[in-house]
């Protein structure tokens, strides 16, 4: 039990220590994905940001205690830098390249220049800036865990090979990553600067307005100008950050060119912070001990928070690509394989044209689809188009009374005959021809678009045949659309070639003719008409006299002394009857010269002649039409219901039925396999980045499944205050006196002090 209960107190340290090294292991395994699928993850880490010869390298080698990193006075860091500091407990130190996997560097010299040749292959040896990253992890018993990103300083004035436009792009680069909230923002600010005015604080601030994931660095606080110091700023008085501020003081680069180490750096730093009484009191925000603890504290406490919510972003990225891994399917080689896959691309996109016909298939609830359009373009075009036409429109009262004088011949007729209304309707019925036949091409042009929508992401991979289905389709579409179209023209003609005067909805007879007269004749006229007790009207009996004339015609009688008048045949009818009067007053008076004149003579008939215009004909003209519109009526529903039952049959419903069969006669042939199912290299690339994608998804889910302890334990387990800074060990750095204070001694100097901590 004894053992147990130590092991339980254990367990929490243990955890603690780890949670750093876990979130090491997966951006190594995520460092393998393409950049936005990294970046979509948002691992926890810390960046340093500042302007250009702001001290963030020297921050870096001080946190590690060695020279590692490129130096000079124009700009250095032109990658990000990605620094894992990783601690164990052997003596010995070395460092670790991403990019050069299985190689130990036990010369931090050797590093330097490895990290000064993979700059140069990426951004070019004159100055030049890359986004591509680079990953190096430094293994030392002398550090803390802890990761951060090393980002190129914000420079405003372009250098060698550097673009006009580089401070905008080096700042881009940094917001790449600060935006997000994962990531804990290291600013660095020299002191001998307007620290008010810092590039990496306004940076800060625009990714992180309240200031609660910020650290700000205040470096080379010993060049101040006298009688100035930055106590104020370390206090947080001037730009408050939830996180602090840390002031340093770096190596100079004088101390740089004589190779003054590390160690001596940091002797001096705590000789000046323990003499200087303007940072007496802030031994807690002061030196690089202090730092290197409170970015280890914080980014302890941050990726704590952060595992979470990582976990399920993998979760949902790793659900996410195996669905388009499982799309994209394994490559098949034989061609009983291949053939196999055909038939189920086929059978799938037939069952996805039906499915989108029918509206089953992912209902959308922005937009009608499918069959619904295809059911709008029947009930909202079709029909109510057809149901907008006046058939009457576009024939005129002279077309209608012409018609019926021709329809009596040379006798005239004494009733109203049926053939000027019969002509008359089916012209119109022929004029439902056009918008039948536009419906079925509207339906053929539906299907054609629901065929392009079926199966896309599946025939995305093969390109032939994706194009050879498509003209599959369209034919087979077309072979329907013909029988369609021959038997909406069979419908039409149906209708024109027998006009069923009998059907019950066919208003005619006496009730045609009082309607008319209601329509023609005045209000007291036609309330005198007088109707049998049969129901037939008085006129309709009448018929033709000399002594009732025409005005007391039935309507459907006719007027046996009507001919047909132009203007000049009155004119000449006018002369004529002249003529013959003279020719009367010769013959009375008995002029020799009265035989010459007794010939009437008659003017030709002009080429066009118009009907006359009576009172009747406005009655007659006034029956053909509601004739004419009650008929169309009937015509007009009945190809209303007709024309979409012939186009769901011959087209949409045989597509559905027949289809499927079609393909697989056309396309499922041996000869065709391989050319059919070859994939674009497009496709095999992409097949084999989701195939790596999955892999590393996979890994790094697996690493947070094997993580011991929930994430909220870790928080409470990892006591910082029980653990030495790792940094090299020198008496007094780091300790506070009884008041908080640095307390100093003149012997704290020596060389045989700066030796490393032994743990």
């Amino acid at each position: 039990m004894a053992k147990s209960a130590a092991a339980a107190e254990a367990a929490p340290e243990t955890v603690g220590q780890a949670v750093i090294p876990l979130v090491n292991s997966l951006q190594d395994i995520i460092a393998r994905l393409d950049g936005d699928a990294a970046a979509s993850l948002e691992l926890p880490q810390v960046a340093a940001i500042g302007g250009q010869s702001s001290g963030k390298s020297s921050v870096l080698e001080a946190l590690v205690g060695r020279d590692f990193l490129p130096r000079g006075p124009d700009i250095c860091t032109r990658r990000p830098l990605v620094l894992q500091l990783v601690r164990h407990s052997a003596p010995e130190e070395w460092g670790e390249f991403l990019h050069a996997p299985g190689r130990r560097f036990h010369d931090f010299e050797q590093i330097k220049r490895e990290i000064q040749l993979e700059t140069d292959k990426e951004a070019g040896d004159n100055k030049g800036v890359s986004e591509k990253q680079i990953r190096l992890k430094i293994f030392s018993p002398n550090v803390l865990d802890i990761t951060l990103v090393d980002l190129p300083g914000i420079t405003r004035v372009p250098v060698g090979d550097q673009p006009s436009d580089i401070e905008s792009r080096i700042r881009t680069m940094i917001m790449q990553y600060i935006k997000h909230p994962s990531c804990i923002i290291l600013a660095v600010s020299p002191a001998n600067a307007d620290l008010a005015n810092s590039d990496a604080l306004q940076l800060a601030r625009l990714a992180d307005p309240d200031g609660s994931r910020t650290i700000g660095v205040i470096t080379k606080l010993d060049i101040m100008d006298r009688g100035t110091d930055a106590r104020n700023f370390l206090l947080g008085n001037v730009i408050p950050l939830k996180l602090g501020y840390v002031g340093l003081v770096n190596r100079s680069q004088e101390d740089i060119n004589f190779n003054r180490s590390v160690k001596d750096a940091l002797a001096f730093e705590e000789k000046f912070f323990s003499t200087l009484p303007a940072y007496h009191g802030l031994a807690h925000c002061c030196g690089i001990p202090q730092l290197a603890k409170k970015l280890n504290m914080i980014l302890l406490k941050h990726i704590t928070d952060m595992l979470p919510g990582l976990k399920t972003r993998i979760n949902a990225q790793l659900v996410a690509v195996a669905k388009e891994h499982a799309a994209y399917g394994d490559t098949v080689e034989s061609a009983a394989g291949q053939g196999v896959k055909l038939l189920n691309i086929l059978r799938k996109y037939c069952e996805a044209f039906s499915s989108m016909v029918e509206g089953k298939n992912r209902v959308s609830t922005d937009k009608l689809s499918g069959g619904a359009r295809i059911h709008y373009i029947f009930q909202s075009i079709f029909v109510k188009s057809l149901e907008e036409v006046d058939p009457c429109k576009s024939i005129t009262d002279e077309d209608i009374r012409t018609t019926i004088q021709n329809s009596g011949g040379p006798k005239g007729a004494m009733f109203l005959p049926e053939v000027p209304f019969e002509i008359l309707v089916r012209k119109q019925i022929g004029r439902l021809l056009d918008p039948s036949l536009q419906c079925a091409q509207f339906i053929y042009d539906e299907l054609i678009k629901i065929s392009h929508g079926c199966l896309t992401s599946e025939l995305q991979k093969f390109p032939i045949l994706k194009k050879r289905m498509s003209e599959v389709v369209s034919s087979f579409l077309r072979d329907g659309l013909r029988p369609a179209e021959t038997m909406i023209t069979h419908i039409i003609e149906m209708e024109m070639d027998y006009i069923n005067t009998s059907h019950p909805s066919f208003v005619g007879g006496t009730k045609v003719v009082e309607l008319a007269k209601h329509e023609v004749l005045p209000p007291k006229t036609s309330a005198s008409l007088s109707v049998h007790k049969d129901g037939t009207s008085v006129g309709s009996e009448i018929q033709l006299t000399a002594e009732r004339g025409q005005k007391s015609r039935a309507v459907f009688a006719r007027d046996a002394n009507r001919r047909a008048t132009s203007e000049q045949g009155d004119m000449d009818a006018g002369t004529s009857l002249t003529g013959g009067s003279q020719m009367g007053n010769s013959q009375l008076s008995g002029s020799p010269s009265s035989k010459l004149h007794s010939i009437i003579q008659l003017k030709e008939p002009p080429i066009t002649l118009k009907p006359s215009e009576t009172e009747q004909d406005a009655t007659e003209v006034a029956i053909v039409k509601l004739l004419i519109k009650s008929y169309y009526d009937i015509v007009r529903k009945s190809i209303e219901d007709a024309i979409p039952k012939a186009v769901m049959h011959f087209l949409v419903n045989y597509t559905k039925r027949d289809l499927h069969n079609f393909l697989i006669r056309k396309l499922y042939r041996e000869n065709l396999l391989n050319e059919l199912m070859r994939e674009t290299d497009e496709v095999l690339i992409r097949r084999q980045r989701i195939q790596e994608t999955l892999e590393v998804l996979e890994q790094a889910h697996r690493t947070l499944e094997e993580f011991p302890l929930e994430a909220e334990k870790i928080e409470k387990g990892y006591d910082l205050a029980g653990h030495a800074t790792g940094l090299p060990k020198i008496h007094g750095l780091g300790e506070d006196g009884p008041n908080g204070i640095f307390t100093s001694s003149p012997n704290r100097y020596g060389a045989h002090q700066t030796s490393h901590l032994v743990i």
